[in-house]
């Protein structure tokens, strides 16, 4: 009787081995970066909801008569300081802060904002200069500074 041993040899299993680990470590660094590319996306988010905030207060603007009215009245009630020649909001708590529901001068869902400044900047946590959207009071523009491929 011949006894047929079936399985696999340990070098068989060693070269399987090496072969996972050589294909782990050129796979891991591309998954690794998921960080850069949510502050990017948050980035994104922001500028979305910036660009929303500025155009719905500039319609309630017109709507209230446009040149000369400084603030007005959103839906919730919240009151929101307007330029009275633009219609843009002002870069204070009081202005785009109050259009975008701010908690604080400083804390805006999760982001931090420096407002005051011209433009205000907008960074989610992590973010940095090269990392932030920003809001320009006098034009009513939006831009957005980084990407995850710039290390957002």
């Amino acid at each position: 009787m011949s006894k047929h041993q079936r399985g696999f040899t340990l070098i068989e299993l060693i070269v399987v081995i090496v072969i996972l680990g050589i294909l782990a470590a050129t796979a891991l660094p591309r998954f690794i970066n998921v960080q850069a590319d949510a502050r990017a996306a948050a980035v994104q988010g922001i500028a979305g909801g910036l660009r929303g905030a500025v155009a719905l207060v500039q319609a309630k603007w017109q709507i209230a008569g446009g040149s000369g009215v400084s603030s007005v009245n959103m839906a919730d009630g919240t009151a929101v300081a307007v330029g009275a020649t633009t219609g843009f909001p002002t870069n204070v708590i009081g202005g785009i802060g109050n259009a975008m529901n701010c908690e604080s001068a400083t804390l805006c869902q999760g982001n931090a904002i420096v407002l005051g400044a011209n433009p205000t900047t907008w960074r989610p946590a992590g973010g940095t200069a090269t990392c932030e959207a920003r809001y320009d009071a006098s034009t009513g523009a939006v831009t957005t500074v980084g990407t995850a491929a710039s290390g957002c």
